[in-house]
């Protein structure tokens, strides 16, 4: 009896091991776990008492009780690649990223068979039919934008119902047709080249207008296009070629200049009277190079390009052919006959 007393016993203890071994859970920090007691967490339309239970050690009646644990933990997923044709008729194939997390435990284990897969669904639907609304500049360069359209889209229909919170969407690629990729490389292209001219022009013009200075300042001053010259020679001379430079000294045209005759120096002197001082050529000269610096160095588009001199103004039509030949007598016979007025007969 005694033996048969002991091995009940024995069974009972075993039994009572196993059935608290069955009633412990241990919930995870980043976990809910909910309680379903007969198959219901909710009693009356309400949430039954202790339905769910927070982070540590805890009991459920075993039989009667089962827990099934949520995470809270901010999730990740991918969206897939949609393909789609924008408002401007372009195809394109976007996906995104989609970061979300459960805020009720219960609602997105109730109302809802698999939250994860139902949210990838949301996605892409939803991000089809933003494609569909939006062009292909927003796609590339108003990302952000797009993004904010997605989220709000998706958080209406997850977070009330599913109790899935959307925290944020991107987009992660937005792959163009190959056609397109050209033409837009063209594009830019064409844009680069015509920049390109565009500051060329412009840097040449500013240079123009500091050779135009400089000449200005050396016609004052013999002495100066002369040292210029000598520069000039020395520069010549450094490299190692066969050139023969023969310098002319200024003065000598000065000479023939002088040797020309009374009238051209009575006509130079008046000029000279005319001719503004060195003082105020110097300022005008200055005045003219700070408003070329001034000016910005890089045109915006073509209607900034300064018209052209000789090009942009009409030309004048050319004096009519019958004013440039001669009044011809009313005889072409007599005007085609050469004149031998002057010939004398030989004597035989």
């Amino acid at each position: 009896m005694e033996a048969v007393a002991l091995i009940i016993l024995l069974i009972i203890l075993v039994g009572g091991l196993l059935v608290l071994a069955s009633s412990v859970r241990v919930v995870q920090q980043y976990e809910h776990g909910v309680v379903f007691r007969f198959g219901q967490v909710q009693r009356g339309g309400q949430l039954r008492p202790r339905a769910v239970r927070e982070p540590g050690l805890t009991a459920i009646v075993p039989i009667m009780e089962r827990m099934q644990k949520v995470s809270r933990q901010t999730i990740t997923m991918g969206v897939p690649g949609q393909d789609g044709i924008t408002q401007d008729n372009v195809s394109v194939r976007v996906d995104a990223v989609v970061y979300f997390r459960v805020v009720d435990p219960v609602k997105a284990i109730v109302n809802v068979q698999s939250y994860g897969h139902s949210v990838s669904q949301v996605a892409q639907t939803s991000l089809r039919s933003v494609i569909g609304q939006a062009d292909m500049q927003e796609l590339l360069g108003e990302r952000e934008k797009i993004n904010k359209r997605l989220r709000v889209i998706m958080d209406e229909i997850t977070e009330g119902p599913w109790g899935v919170l959307i925290e944020r969407v991107e987009i992660k690629d937005v792959s163009l047709p190959e056609g397109m990729k050209r033409s837009m490389a063209r594009q830019a292209e064409a844009e680069r080249e015509r920049r390109a001219r565009i500051i060329t022009a412009d840097g040449e013009f500013q240079a123009s207008k500091r050779l135009a200075a400089a000449a200005e300042i050396m016609s004052q001053d013999p002495a100066a296009l002369q040292l210029r010259l000598l520069q000039t020679v020395v520069e010549v001379s450094a490299e190692k070629n066969s050139t023969l430079v023969m310098p002319l000294p200024v003065e000598i045209l000065r000479f023939f200049e002088r040797a020309a005759g009374g009238s051209g120096r009575q006509s130079e002197a008046g000029d000279e009277k005319d001719k503004p001082g060195l003082a105020e050529r110097l300022a005008r000269a200055e005045e003219d190079l700070a408003k070329a610096a001034e000016q910005t160095s890089s045109l915006q588009s073509a209607e900034d390009v300064p018209p052209v001199l000789g090009l942009d103004e009409p030309k004048h039509e050319s004096s009519s052919s019958g004013d440039r030949r001669g009044i011809t007598s009313g005889d072409p016979a007599s005007d085609l006959a050469p004149d031998r007025s002057h010939e004398t007969r030989r004597p035989s």
